[in-house]
């Protein structure tokens, strides 16, 4: 049992090495110390012809001291015996030859790839960017800007111009001038023109990081020194703040009116006008979303729409949003660019905790713009951590095969060969060399359009870098099992969790579930451990009141179950029984349900008016079955009912529809349906129960039927049978079987392998152990 849970254990740590993101500091280089004389030490533990150390033990220990019950904190000598075991397995699986196989060699690059990534990060960095985004997103900024162009890689006399400008312009806004209006003159941003410079409401992440680092760094009304981007030099002014609005759920009406000419426009108007005095006379939202909508994406869930935040939607339907403070409160049509906008409220939510949010937001800041500024400082502490060597001379003879086309992204410098680059070393990194033809290769590869102002000569640099800044990283990434102790024992974790895994299917776990003589066999020598106590056959059903319980007694008392739960109806053209392409909608989302639900049944009730043909109905549930059939769901799952021109409807159209009544082979879809109203707590359950079920222990242990009321909830239970104990047969005991089978294939098995591999422990080294 401790072999196998141990295997659970590092199995387990596996899966976590392999998609948590880890991160490690790693130091600076230095001078290797002085050599001193070194006494052995002596191994905590010998199998067969290998020696393990006692800070191996420990580190192992550490991490798994808690492997047979995570209650329960195990002693360094108890966990003795769960160490070896593995280690052994892992030695017959090298002895097998399993590590020098293919499959596991791409295996083991596979997830050394995957550890490596978060071993080439700047934690520290990470953190930092990480909680100073949250800390943002708890305020938004309203900035303006002004934008004096000039590319990243213009040249210098270029840029310090534009730098030049950037601050005269700077120096006129000091003076008193107004910022829109110089916005609107002399920023080249095409939008200033029209905005003045306004970027509106933003929060971490909803622009460049030079940006809005700019802009919660400035008190409101300053204006900031030029800061750089890709597109040139930017004066940013803060103009408001507030706190954060958290994040927010609607639903919508729209109607549009984008193109239209003057008339459709005043339609357009006098439908949405329509719309909303529906509501206000206490028309339901989800009819009026029906009738009224334009929007076929949201229309098929009554409107609604994805959770959003600040700067996500457009303003007029994110401030009319924000203006409501009820759930369920609407707002009068809205006008923007795609039309006209009925707003209703659904839900608000506050940001959440750092502890929720960490996770996603040190994902997004080595994703967004911020990831550059830490891959930048990682290539710095790389620098310093290997001996870097650079051959200038070597860079500005193959710097004579830059030219503009390197701006177009069409160079080659292929046409101007006139040596063999692969023997020009360009830098060295340690001991290891770099060719020039490598990074003229890598600038083909990488080179794009670049704006018209741009320089060859800063281009080329600029890739020269990159170039440069990869090969650190490549470089870093094959040593890292020399430089960081904490990656190489966790791809040693990696390597042997996978030949234990592999060893293990083979003597223990494939064995098990294949030799049903020895499930057998082991059951009759066994059958002891295998019994029932007395159970009840019976059905629970508990919920908050008795109204709710006999409700779902009176659903349970015929099969299939009758569940509240509809599908929207579809209507046909007077004398028409082709489905139209408009009602196609609410049948594919018919059908979702159908296969996302297995045990679901469907009722199709099939109508017509009295005018039309009396096989009109039943062509209609036909056409519908028909579509149903085309989606996998197949006829024993569909009932069909024909009322005819029976049971007419008030309104007309009505008469001509088929409706859809859902049914379940499964209590717990009843359950589930009942579940769905909020503030439901509804459980139904049946089977086998025993004695000390929570609720059978409250319940008196008689055949029939019994409802009680506790702590505001109520429950029935109806025991139908009371069986006594009695020995499993081996069909019931299978499951249970097999697992002890292993448990048994495993303690045989890893006798042999202690003959094989004899274990020695050093006790006074155990001693040292700490806990």
């Amino acid at each position: 049992m401790g072999c196998h849970l141990k295997l659970n254990n590092m199995l387990r740590a596996t899966s976590f090495i392999i998609t948590t993101a880890l991160f490690t500091t790693l130091s600076c280089k230095t001078s290797a110390p002085p050599k001193q004389a070194v006494t052995e030490e002596q191994p905590l533990l010998e199998i067969g012809n290998e020696k393990f150390s006692i800070d191996e033990y420990q580190d192992s220990y550490n991490k798994n001291k808690f492997a047979s019950d995570s209650t329960k904190e195990l002693t360094p000598k108890e966990y003795l015996d769960l160490y070896t075991d593995v280690k052994i397995k892992v030695m017959q699986a090298k002895q097998d030859g399993r590590d020098t196989t293919l499959d596991y060699r791409e295996e083991i690059a596979s997830y050394r790839e995957q550890l490596a990534k978060n071993h080439l990060v700047d934690k520290d960095l990470v953190e930092k960017f990480t909680n100073e985004a949250y800390n943002r997103l708890k305020q938004e900024v309203r900035a303006s800007h002004i934008l004096v162009a000039v590319s990243e890689d213009a040249a210098p006399a270029d840029t310090l111009e534009a730098h030049r400008a950037a601050i005269a312009l700077r120096g006129r806004l000091e003076e008193g001038s107004d910022f829109g209006d110089i916005a609107s003159r002399f920023s080249k941003d095409a939008t200033a023109k029209k905005n003045k410079g306004d970027l509106g409401y933003f929060t971490a992440f909803q622009t460049l990081y030079p940006i809005e680092n700019a802009a919660y760094n400035l008190s409101v009304g300053r204006v900031s020194q030029p800061v750089r981007t890709k597109t040139g030099y930017h004066l940013i002014k803060v103009t408001d703040r507030r706190a954060n609005r958290g994040m927010i759920q609607i639903a919508h009406i729209m109607v549009q009116d984008t193109n239209a000419a003057a008339g459709q426009k005043e339609a357009a108007k006098a439908k949405i006008d329509e719309a909303y005095k529906l509501l206000q006379d206490g028309e339901s939202w989800a009819d009026v979303v029906a009738n009224y909508s334009d929007d076929k994406q949201s229309k098929k869930n009554n409107g609604l729409l994805p959770l959003f935040g600040i700067g996500e939607m457009v303003p007029e339907i994110e401030e009319a949003a924000y203006a409501l403070s009820k759930p369920e409160s609407y707002s009068k049509p809205v006008l923007t660019i795609y039309g006209w906008h009925i707003i209703k409220l659904i839900q608000k939510k506050p940001i959440e905790s750092f502890a929720v949010m960490a996770p996603a937001l040190r994902k997004k800041v080595v994703t967004d713009s911020r990831g550059k500024i830490i891959e930048a400082a990682r290539a710095r502490q790389l620098r310093n951590k290997y001996a870097v060597q650079e051959f200038a001379d070597q860079y500005q003879e193959m710097a004579g095969l830059q030219d503009s086309s390197l701006i177009t992204g069409k160079w080659d410098y292929q046409r101007a060969v006139s040596k063999d680059w692969s023997a020009s070393t360009l830098f060295k990194i340690e001991e290891q060399s770099y060719d020039a033809l490598s990074f003229l290769d890598f600038v083909k590869r990488r080179q794009q359009r670049r704006p018209k102002d741009s320089s060859p000569a800063v281009i080329f640099n600029r890739y020269y870098n990159e170039y440069l800044s990869e090969c650190l990283f490549q470089y870093e990434r094959e040593h890292l099992e020399e430089t960081n102790p904490e990656f190489r024992s966790l791809l040693k974790e990696i390597k042997e969790g996978v030949l234990l895994s592999q060893v293990m299917e083979e003597n223990v776990w494939q064995k098990s579930l294949s030799d049903s003589t020895g499930q057998v066999r082991f059951y009759e020598q066994n059958k002891g451990r295998y019994n029932y106590p007395e159970r009840a056959l019976a059905t629970v059903i508990s919920a908050k009141d008795t109204q709710t319980v006999n409700s779902i007694r009176k659903i349970l008392a015929v099969a299939p179950y009758r569940l509240e739960r509809k599908s929207k109806e579809i209507l046909f053209e007077a004398g028409s029984t082709i489905i139209s392409p408009a009602e196609t909608s609410s049948l594919e989302d018919l059908a979702l349900i159908m296969q996302k639900n297995p045990d679901y049944v469907v009722e199709i009730a099939g109508y017509r008016s009295t005018e039309e043909p009396e096989m009109a109905s039943a062509a209609r549930i036909r056409n519908v079955v028909k579509y149903l059939n085309t989606q996998n769901i197949p006829i024993l799952r569909i009932i069909e009912k024909d009322y005819g021109s029976f049971r007419q409807a008030a309104e007309a159209e009505r008469n001509r529809r088929v409706a859809f009544q859902f049914y379940s082979q499964s209590i717990k879809d009843v359950e589930k349906v009942y579940n769905s109203d909020a503030g439901a707590s509804v459980l139904i359950e049946d089977g086998y129960f025993n004695r000390d079920n929570r609720y059978l222990a409250k319940a008196k242990w008689d055949i029939g039927e019994q409802t009680s009321e506790e702590n505001g909830a109520a429950t029935w239970v109806n025991i139908r049978k009371i069986e006594p104990a009695r020995p499993k047969t081996f069909m019931e005991a299978r499951g249970s079987v097999i697992n002890d089978y292993q448990k048994e294939l495993e303690k045989q098995w890893v006798n042999r392998l202690q003959q094989q591999y004899p274990v020695k422990v050093n006790a006074q080294e155990l001693e040292k152990i700490k806990r």
